[in-house]
């Protein structure tokens, strides 16, 4: 059973690294060793989990659904390392902890719940605001912030996810208007402008599967600082919007927001923890909350782990 497991985690990683060398080096083991541990997954299950060529490698229909099952085995096995932290560690003092509304009221929070009732003696505040504060005169110990690139600094970043942003539209706005087919036909468009995004209103595209880039400056006359705002404005069809997807997850099962241009991508961006020059990033409390933060979104649909 050990050996299944092992193998399992040999195959996650291969797919999350696109190749057996990668995950040989990730690994520290020979890029031989994880083919046979791939290959006898394949063999115990009589099923072929990759296709293999010269050049790449790819999922079969059986290897998407077994890739599924591992990354739910891997984050249990991360939840199992989290709680057994948690009853080892007695943390104590105070902890703030720096992000902006909508991240702290729907994942910051989530996150953390179980892990800050179970560590009552630590104190801890949460500053949410829209602007970037000073970290070090406001005595942040992590600050979160979702960007497409974060400037270097004597601040210790950590790359915790990897998080989709997509267009998106109410199907009752799309009904009145004529198919988008490309990037281009989004010039006779309105765009409900998201004031936090720096030049929110230049959307960069690039297609899937031929990777050709189109860039396009929309037009706007609705602007807002609120994603809450921002969904609501496009939900009552009265424009297009750029919002990630850790955001529009539920709109978009249950239909009330469609994704414009699927086969074209924006830029994913990147959930960041910062760690203020100041502040022992090797402290206890500071390693298990940031553990937690990265298990958590290990598991969200559309918020890829940060390898």
């Amino acid at each position: 059973m050990l050996d299944q497991l092992r193998a399992m985690g040999v195959f996650a990683c291969v797919v999350e690294q696109n190749s057996f060398s990668g995950a040989a080096r990730n690994l520290g083991i020979t890029t031989s060793a994880v083919s046979q541990q791939v290959r006898a997954l394949e063999q115990e299950m009589d099923v072929t989990l990759l296709y293999r060529s010269t050049r790449k490698i790819s999922l079969t229909e059986a290897g998407e659904v077994f890739y599924q099952s591992c990354k739910e085995m891997l984050a249990a096995a991360e939840r199992g390392k989290v709680h057994i932290n948690e009853l080892r560690d007695d943390l104590m003092g105070d902890l703030c902890l720096s992000t902006t509304p909508e991240l702290a009221s729907n994942h910051i929070i989530p996150a953390l719940s179980h892990w800050l009732s179970v560590h009552k003696g630590l104190n801890v505040s949460i500053r949410a605001e829209n602007q970037l504060i000073d970290l070090a005169n406001n005595q942040i110990d992590i600050a979160l912030r979702m960007c497409s690139e974060i400037e270097q600094s004597d601040n210790t970043i950590i790359p915790l996810a990897h998080v989709e942003q997509l267009l998106v539209a109410a199907p009752s706005y799309l009904n009145q208007t004529a198919p988008l087919d490309h990037p281009s036909d989004l010039a006779q468009h309105n765009l409900v402008r998201l004031m936090t995004l720096k030049e929110s209103e230049q959307l960069k595209f690039t297609h899937a599967v031929t990777q050709e880039i189109f860039a396009i400056n929309m037009r706007t006359h609705l602007s807002t600082d609120n994603i809450c705002v921002s969904k609501s404005l496009c939900q009552n069809g009265l424009g297009l919007g750029r919002i990630l997807y850790l955001d529009i997850k539920k709109e978009l099962l249950n239909g009330q927001l469609v994704e414009v241009l699927p086969n074209w991508k924006l830029p994913k961006f990147v959930l960041y923890a910062v760690v203020p020059a100041q502040v022992d990033v090797n402290s206890p409390k500071i390693q298990r909350c940031l553990d937690v933060l990265k298990t958590y979104f290990e598991q969200i649909p559309g918020g890829r782990i940060y390898q």
